[in-house]
């Protein structure tokens, strides 16, 4: 699935509250940037998701995300990503988005 110019529009608009959002093309789907640092992206399955692990990760699958899984097409293997959905109420409030945004962005350190 690509990710259509109107996606990337909501997005950066979405997250506009961060700064200059900057976004990249990748395998099908989108990487998201806030000064160069990537904090989330648009899975090839079209779905958005966080980059998070430990207790971000926890705090997001206590809002009912789930993990980016997927199975490598020529060998089979599975493998997680340390990304996961937004939460339902992140998708339709750029205030809430923003805030998990910040989270994440606070891990790149």
């Amino acid at each position: 699935m690509a990710v259509s110019a109107e996606e990337i529009a909501f997005l950066t608009d979405h997250f506009s509250d961060l700064g200059a959002i900057t976004t990249r093309r990748m395998m099908g789907g989108l990487c998201v940037y806030a000064d160069g640092v990537i904090f989330a992206i648009v899975g090839p399955d079209g779905r958005h998701y966080f980059k998070a692990r430990d207790d971000l990760a926890e705090a997001l699958a206590a809002e009912g995300a789930s993990q980016w899984r997927y199975a490598n097409e020529k060998t089979g293997r599975r493998a997680v990503m340390p990304y996961w959905t937004f939460p339902e109420a992140a998708l339709d409030d750029p205030d809430e988005a923003c805030t998990w945004a910040r989270k994440s962005l606070a891990q790149a350190d």
